[in-house]
């Protein structure tokens, strides 16, 4: 008995001995993953200050630079430079009657007092300043002399293209981005990187690195996003000419957002190399590489610098289609499809107004308004758009955002994305009888499944573009006009009505080119509407919306044009149409 009582307590100390190594065992897993955890914040915080770091050092150099020529030319004629097109700016660089420093340093002085308003650039171009003293005397390039702006993800030779992640700092680019180069080649001079929201899949203009950005028209709204610094530095009077990249309306949405025109060309007609996505892969949903400026002539000259031969050397995957100025020019009367409605968005009153307007002056200049309705839209929205930009259940971009803080104008994002993809088809079924638009992105946000699954939603998708362009057959139509998300949002809320970019997102899914052009301006009357406004689905994402633009008056309302794939310049020629019929009537 003594022998199996000592065997049983040495069964005991064992278990005891096993037990208090687990528990160690345990808890060294537990120490190493807060170590890491730790360690992961502290490396987060020392990146971002040294970003932060690094940008103050750019801004103060140029500060530097630029009072130095001021005291040492100070009859430089800013009054004159600020009153100049661009198309006007470059004729005189090209005469000779304006010298290159004299615009660069301008534009470079009004950039440091318009980023100290805004908040919209990441950095200074320090290279510029180099490429200035350089520039051919032969004066030669389409932008000959004009400074450009470029948005953060833009590569630029030896600095970051962070997209407002951490986890992308500290990575300079090895080489320019074909843009970039061509911009080059054609004679301007990239001299400012521009902010943009975290993780770039949002049109608010806030990131944990640079911060948020604001609306030059007030400054207590979003400059939208996510070519937000762009929007804000050009509404501002910092640059005349920005390029900045769409995937869902982040050209346009912002140019609506700050009162200036964007456009979003046909998806492969620009170069993307070199233009930094939150991750690569996904293919319903196309980026685009667009300008945004102050008016359109601007934008088709810029198109027209870049579809050179310089970047179908670069990018063989550009189709070498030059710019075709004879379709920019034309006066051909048009037949124009117009909605104001898109069946899932009720757009704000001044949206639908702006649609009215601009469709009353293109029938007194003789063109033909033909009534369109989007095909299908409702269901577009969540089986080909959302699924399709997250066709892995948002896992990529939850990957880029861990080591770093979550933006403020994230979050409400964030919080739904981290929700386990049982749980989101818990509350999918759930809200069914109460919500059914956020039961649908529920499961839309779940992803495609299989891979089998994403192949069918790529053949829904080519099907659904097809089904569109028979439509525009059957309506014999050139051209689109409809509302562009805005007046500008207050701050916070884009993350939480995401369901509004499908007045641009779904030209992303189509790759049809489509600009804005601001119009008019939020009106009493306009507010005065808005109290009744309910929206289509009367959800809660409705009533967000309709908080999102309250206290508006006086910001700009724009109009977005449309074309089908490939008649880039046909697009640009029909925003230019309404522009010039907006001045004209604004003068009578």
């Amino acid at each position: 008995m003594e022998n199996v009582r000592q065997f049983l307590r040495g069964v005991e100390l064992d278990r005891t001995a096993l037990v208090i190594g687990a528990a160690c065992a345990g808890g060294a897993v537990v120490a190493v993953a807060l170590g890491r955890t730790i360690q992961s914040h502290f490396s987060s915080k020392d990146k971002i200050q040294r970003a932060r770091r690094q940008r103050l050092e750019s801004l103060q150099r140029a500060e530097h630079l630029v009072q130095r020529h001021r005291t040492a030319y100070p009859m430089m004629d800013s009054a004159l430079i600020s009153t100049l097109s661009l198309s006007e700016l470059i004729k005189q660089l090209k005469e000779g009657s304006l010298s290159p420093e004299d615009v660069f340093y301008f534009y470079m002085e009004k950039t440091l007092d318009v980023h100290k308003k805004l908040n919209c650039c990441t950095g200074i171009l320090l290279d510029s300043f180099d490429q200035l003293k350089g520039l051919s005397s032969k004066r030669e390039g389409l932008l000959y002399g004009v400074p450009v702006s470029i948005k953060e993800n833009t590569s630029y030779k030896n600095t970051d293209s962070s997209c407002g992640v951490v986890v992308n700092l500290d990575q300079p680019a090895q080489e320019d981005s074909v843009v970039v180069q061509v911009l080059k080649k054609q004679g301007a001079i990239p001299f400012v990187k521009t902010n943009l929201p975290q993780g770039l899949i949002n049109f608010d203009c806030g990131n944990p690195i640079y911060g948020q950005t604001l609306n030059p028209h007030n400054l207590q709204k979003t400059s939208g996003g996510s070519s937000g610094g762009e929007a804000a530095l050009i509404g501002g009077g910092g640059s005349l000419l920005g390029i900045g990249s769409d995937i869902g309306g982040s050209v346009r949405i912002p140019a609506s957002f700050c009162g200036i025109c964007g456009f979003k060309p046909t998806s492969g007609r620009i170069s993307s190399h070199g233009q930094i996505p939150i991750y690569r892969g996904q293919k319903s949903v196309l980026l685009t590489v667009g300008p945004l400026a102050k008016d359109v002539d601007s934008l088709a000259l810029c198109m027209e610098a870049l579809l050179c031969d310089h970047m179908f050397y670069l990018d063989p995957m550009v189709p070498p289609i030059p710019f075709n100025t004879q379709i920019y020019r034309s006066t051909k009367p048009l037949r124009i499809g117009y909605f104001e409605n898109d069946g899932y968005t009720q757009p704000s009153p001044s949206m639908a107004r702006g649609v009215r307007e601009v469709k009353v002056l293109l029938e007194q200049a003789g063109h033909t308004l033909v009534p369109y309705t989007p095909v299908n839209l409702p269901q577009v929205v969540i089986e080909l758009i959302l699924k399709g930009l997250f066709a892995d259940g948002t896992a990529s971009l939850l990957q880029k955002l861990e080591g770093g803080p979550v933006d403020p104008c994230l979050r409400s994002q964030v919080t739904v994305y981290k929700i386990p993809k049982w749980l989101k088809k818990v509350f999918s079924f759930i809200l069914k009888p109460l919500s059914p638009r956020s039961s649908l992105i529920f499961k839309g946000l779940c992803g495609v499944g299989s891979v089998r699954d994403l192949w069918n939603q790529h053949a829904a998708v080519e099907d659904y573009i097809y089904e569109t362009t028979a439509e525009w057959r059957r309506c014999n139509i050139d051209v689109l006009l409809c509302p562009v998300i805005g007046p500008a949002y207050n701050f916070f809320y884009c993350s939480k009505t995401s369901h509004s970019v499908s007045y641009t997102m779904l030209y992303n899914l189509l790759n049809f080119p489509a600009g804005v052009v601001p119009v008019s301006t939020v009106t009493a009357d306009d507010e005065e509407e808005l109290r009744n406004y309910t929206g289509v689905y009367r959800d809660v994402s409705d009533k967000l919306f309709k908080r999102a633009v309250t206290g508006g008056e006086g910001l700009p309302v724009a109009v977005q044009c449309v074309a089908l794939p490939w008649q880039d310049e046909l697009c640009l020629r029909f925003m230019k149409e309404v522009e010039q019929l907006v001045q004209q009537s604004k003068k009578v």
